[in-house]
């Protein structure tokens, strides 16, 4: 016992200087790429090459997908409020969420089970629909085939990532079309869960990859809406639809 209110294993400082999991950061900032400094950070060890070549992949993966997604919604709205940078960016992290960016988070654990369990991938479909419940990581508005999910899987084939989480992810995907008749992509939070999984990173930290991601692209969409627009947006009174009372008299 230390003694000491808080321990961590994450950085520590040795003669003034930082040491990030042992390693020391003024040696770090010259020698690494911010990919191979958040694997370090998250795992406690330096990415191969090609982990690290996949983990890039994966974070650009994530850094935009428009105006429309709700964490950038949120944090344009907030932006145009007057709030500091920092706060438009935080409300728009604060958005991601089970419905949002969750995915990656729950398909992961899925994955996981599977070969911690030894539970098959026509088990967890079978399961699903019995509960009329969807798996997370698989499905689309748009596609039929997510061109983000193919672009990853062929980064994480040249690299000798695509391993048993990728194909449990490909196998879940052929059993849901033949169980329900159409096909329900493997999209960019499966692909991403199934990756991550096979990089050996805990379910748990699914969400944070995501986040991670997502931050660059939230502080670019804050910052031109603070210089590029003007202040306060709103929701138009047409996309309002009330279906309260009508008026009516208080009580004398």
């Amino acid at each position: 016992m230390t003694g000491k209110n808080w321990k961590s294993a994450i950085t520590g400082h040795f003669e003034g200087i930082p040491y990030v999991r042992g390693y020391k950061l003024t040696e770090m900032l010259a020698k690494l790429s911010f990919t191979q400094a958040i694997f370090l950070v998250l795992k406690g060890e330096l990415p191969n090459e090609k982990e690290a070549a996949v983990l890039n992949a994966i974070l650009i993966a994530s850094i935009d997908h428009g105006v429309e997604a709700p964490s950038t919604t949120v944090a344009r709205i907030t932006a145009s409020c007057g709030v500091p940078l920092s706060t438009a960016v935080a409300t728009g992290v604060a958005a991601i969420g089970d419905s949002h960016g969750g995915a990656i988070e729950e398909a992961a654990k899925i994955f996981q089970e599977i070969v911690e369990k030894g539970k098959s991938p026509t088990e967890i479909v079978e399961k699903a629909r019995f509960k009329s419940e969807r798996i997370p990581g698989f499905g689309h508005k748009i596609y039929d085939t997510d061109p983000r999910t193919l672009a990853l899987i062929e980064v994480a084939e040249k690299n000798g990532l695509k391993g048993k989480y990728i194909e449990i992810a490909l196998e879940i995907e052929r059993e849901l079309e033949k169980a329900v008749g159409k096909k329900l992509c493997l999209n960019i939070d499966g692909i991403t869960a199934a990756i991550i999984s096979e990089m050996g990173f805990d379910w748990k930290l699914g969400k944070g990859f995501f986040i991670i991601g997502r931050i660059a692209g939230l502080v670019a969409h804050v910052y031109e809406e603070q210089t590029r627009e003007k202040p306060v947006r709103r929701i138009s009174e047409d996309d309002v639809a009330y279906d309260g009372p009508k008026p009516r008299q208080l009580p004398k």
